[in-house]
């Protein structure tokens, strides 16, 4: 095989493993903001700061399942002494309690992301605010 045959192969495997890039490049949306509405617009801080709960609120919610279902465990104390139900019920305390519209709050981020989260197989989906 000639050095030109084996160049003009890998040249075309790069061009076909970049394409994807190629073809939606600067077509990216910025990450959706989520609508804060009731008490979460006026609440100072979540279960943990802005940016935490942001990276790591499914790990969150699996500690807390598991906490839940295992051990009968259904508060949360945050770092702050405050504390919150482990549900995601539309209770006091709890994360709808707060993020009290899907729609607005968990949706956004989850269909940018293209994220189907398997919570609502077991939880009753919330309705939403009108």
């Amino acid at each position: 095989m000639s050095k030109s045959a084996i160049f003009t192969g890998l040249v075309i495997f790069i061009i076909i493993a970049l394409f994807p890039f190629w073809i939606n490049f600067g077509k990216t949306a910025p990450v959706p903001e989520p609508e804060l509405v009731g008490k979460a617009k006026t609440a100072k801080k979540c279960v943990l700061d802005k940016m935490d709960m942001r990276a790591n609120h499914m790990s969150l919610l699996d500690e807390w399942r598991d906490s839940v279902v295992r051990d009968a465990n259904r508060i949360y104390t945050n770092t702050d002494g405050k504390e919150f139900a482990m549900s995601l019920s539309t209770g006091e305390n709890s994360c709808l309690g707060c993020h009290e519209d899907k729609s607005k709050f968990c949706d956004k981020c989850h269909n940018y992301a293209s994220v189907d989260p398997y919570c609502w197989e077991c939880h009753t989906e919330p309705k939403e605010i009108k």
